[in-house]
């Protein structure tokens, strides 16, 4: 399978990398438009800044390029913010997969710390007519924990298929048509970030 990695103006990217290396995939990191529209598999992960990320995507238009992918894309951390359509870090117009705003965490006691940083459960939701879940989360145990590092979260809306609860809740994992994402790190979530980047290449 070719799997291939965007490679943008962000950070850990390369956690991603070594964590497909170690389920046996060798992907490529690559921002080159025919690469990322051959591969079989997308993944777009990473941290840093909206707007200079948006910046640095629509400098060489690898955001049409993500924007028209027909195969399955993954959005990562700030991967899936950027696939919204508005982030209030930097007042950044993003990709626009998903009609929703991306907004900072305002703490509303002492004990709340932005950025949201470590281990939360997240809740799972299942489909109304079959009481299944969506396939990336496919075979997770009940309100698994994954690792989460951020200050921006995206609200729930339609296309939210898990929760998370850190101040508010919030969309952890989103699905609309090729494109899927989380707000957590799944490399860094042990077997249950290794089960669910096993789901998305088996889409």
């Amino acid at each position: 399978m070719n799997v291939a990695i965007v490679k943008y103006n962000a950070g850990n990217i390369y956690s991603v990398v070594n964590a497909l290396k170690r389920m046996g995939v060798e992907p490529l990191l690559t921002d080159d438009a025919e690469q990322l529209r051959k591969a079989d598999r997308v993944l777009f992960p990473g941290q840093g800044h909206a707007a200079e990320a948006m910046d640095y995507l629509k400098a060489r238009r690898l955001d049409e390029v993500i924007r028209n992918l027909n195969q399955p894309v993954f959005g990562i951390c700030v991967g899936q913010q950027l696939l919204c359509k508005h982030s209030e870090e930097g007042d950044a117009d993003c990709i626009g997969i998903f009609n929703a705003e991306v907004k900072r965490f305002q703490p509303e006691r002492h004990e709340d710390k932005v950025p949201c940083m470590g281990w939360q459960n997240i809740d799972v939701r299942k489909n109304m007519e079959d009481g299944k879940c969506n396939p990336l989360m496919k075979g997770l145990c009940e309100n698994p924990y994954v690792y989460f590092v951020h200050s921006y979260f995206v609200p729930i809306c339609e296309e939210t298929i898990a929760t998370a609860d850190y101040i508010l809740p919030y969309s952890a994992s989103m699905h609309k048509d090729n494109f899927y994402t989380c707000q957590f790190h799944p490399e860094k979530s042990g077997k249950v970030g290794e089960r669910i980047l096993k789901n998305f290449l088996e889409l």
